[in-house]
This record gives C-alpha cells, sequence and structure tokens, in this order.
C-alpha cells in the first residue's frame, strides 16, 4: 500500500534514491571507522580509539534513521550489503593506513556524506517534504561536525 504523505510518487521516488545514496555511503564510511578503531596504532592510539569508536556507533545508529525513513516513504530499504553499497563512492583501503591517514580518509568521507546530504536536502526541499529534509539536515550537521574534530586533530 502507498503511503498517503501528502508527495506524487514521483516525489517519494527522488527522496528514496537520495535516501539510497546516503545509505550506502554511510554504510561505507561505518566499516572504515569500524575497522579503523580496530586497527589503529600509534602515540595517540587511546585517543583516536574512542574518538573512532564514538564516529562508528553514531554512524550505525543512523543506518536505521535512513533506512526506516525509506520504509516510511513506501519502498524497501536495500538488505545485503551489495545494495548497500551499490550506491557509495566511499571505497575500502587496501592494507591498513597510518593514524593520521585515518583521521584524513575519515574526514573526506564525513565530506562525502555531507554532500549527500545537501542533495537529499535539495530533493527533499523541492517537494516539500520537510520530515526526509530534517533527516538530511542532521545528517548534514553531524557529519560536517565530525569532519572539522578529524580535521582538528591532525
Amino acid at each position: 500500500m502507498t503511503p498517503d504523505l501528502g508527495l506524487t510518487d514521483q516525489q517519494r521516488e527522488d527522496a528514496v534514491k537520495t535516501l539510497k545514496v546516503l545509505l550506502g555511503e554511510t554504510y561505507a564510511l561505518y566499516v572504515k571507522t569500524h575497522g579503523y578503531h580496530w586497527n589503529v596504532t600509534g602515540p595517540r592510539f587511546n585517543q583516536l580509539h574512542n574518538m573512532f569508536e564514538g564516529q562508528y556507533r553514531e554512524l550505525w545508529e543512523s543506518l536505521d534513521e535512513i533506512a526506516e525513513r525509506i520504509r516510511q516513504l513506501g519502498a524497501y530499504a536495500p538488505g545485503s550489503t551489495d545494495e548497500m553499497l551499490a550506491e557509495a563512492t566511499i571505497k575500502p583501503d587496501n592494507g591498513v593506513p597510518d593514524a593520521d591517514s585515518m583521521v584524513e580518509n575519515l574526514a573526506r568521507g564525513h565530506e562525502v556524506i555531507a554532500k549527500a546530504a545537501k542533495i537529499g536536502m535539495e530533493v527533499a526541499g523541492e517537494a516539500n517534504d520537510e520530515v526526509t529534509a530534517d533527516l538530511f539536515v542532521q545528517r548534514a550537521a553531524a557529519a560536517e561536525k565530525t569532519a572539522w574534530m578529524l580535521r582538528s586533530s591532525l
């Protein structure tokens, strides 16, 4: 049954498409961040290990919010890793980078998420879909703050 949310089918489809991109980028960054949490070494180990843990936990929770919004719009959320990562531009590393490279890679990843969220904000704004727009605003704000915090630790 199609939900009656005051959106056309095309508006819902456009919102879902941008949400799936955001979901894919978020999932890719979640996996990368969690791996860095496990594998970071060096004199800032404790600081970065704990910072990365907070970040991967926040990313994990946001995945649920994004997927549930896709469902609220009447579509199915991607159910496999392959489906989620199909839209992601954030790619895994080959090997384990040094701590500073990890921080830089994660900052860039959060910037990718912020950009994806801003595209979603435009799509949702054009449809007057304030609920979806709010989710995108929250994700952009979190990503921009996290990118700043990461870059400030270099």
